[in-house]
């Protein structure tokens, strides 16, 4: 697959502010009256990835991720779009977030996404709302994931080089 810069439609990138004042700061990482009608986040998690690592890539058949990259650390976000009956098919887009340029994500189903901890000493913090329970209700569903980092396929040798 020949991938080409450019932007993937349904992906929606909002900036995040800081609220800074004496005690410190404060950041809004969603509300829901500002998210894509439909979009429904069910549950949310935090992963912490070591400097130098990457997550990723896979893709969800049906969730979409709504991921807030907001610090400690800074990420290169890497998205490709894998939907064939999409306008902006085998587009794929390169963004920095994190502490410096904090940023909510959505990202559809659909997309394969990846993200690497570009710190060099900071352990980096992803939060993320996605609007599908992992496993589903009760944890009972298989897991609505494709794992391009176990395939080795383009996906995965674009996200390692």
């Amino acid at each position: 697959m020949r991938f080409k810069t450019g932007e993937i439609e349904g992906v929606v990138f909002n900036k995040l502010f800081k609220n800074v004042d004496e005690r410190g700061y404060l950041i809004e990482t969603f509300r829901l009256d500002t998210l894509p009608e439909g979009l429904a986040p069910q549950m949310s998690y935090v992963s912490y990835t070591e400097p130098g690592v990457g997550r990723g890539p896979h893709e969800h058949e049906l969730q979409t991720d709504c991921f807030a990259f907001i610090g400690p650390g800074n990420f290169k976000l890497y998205l490709w779009d894998n939907r064939k009956n999409s306008s902006t098919y085998e587009n794929k887009m390169i963004v920095f977030s994190g502490e410096d340029n904090p940023l909510f994500v959505i990202v559809p189903a659909g997309v394969v996404h990846g993200y690497k901890n570009v710190s060099k000493t900071v352990r980096g913090m992803v939060l993320n709302y996605p609007d599908a329970l992992y496993r589903g209700e009760g944890k009972k569903q298989p897991v609505d994931e494709i794992r391009h980092e176990d395939r080795g396929d383009e996906f995965f040798e674009d996200f390692v080089k």
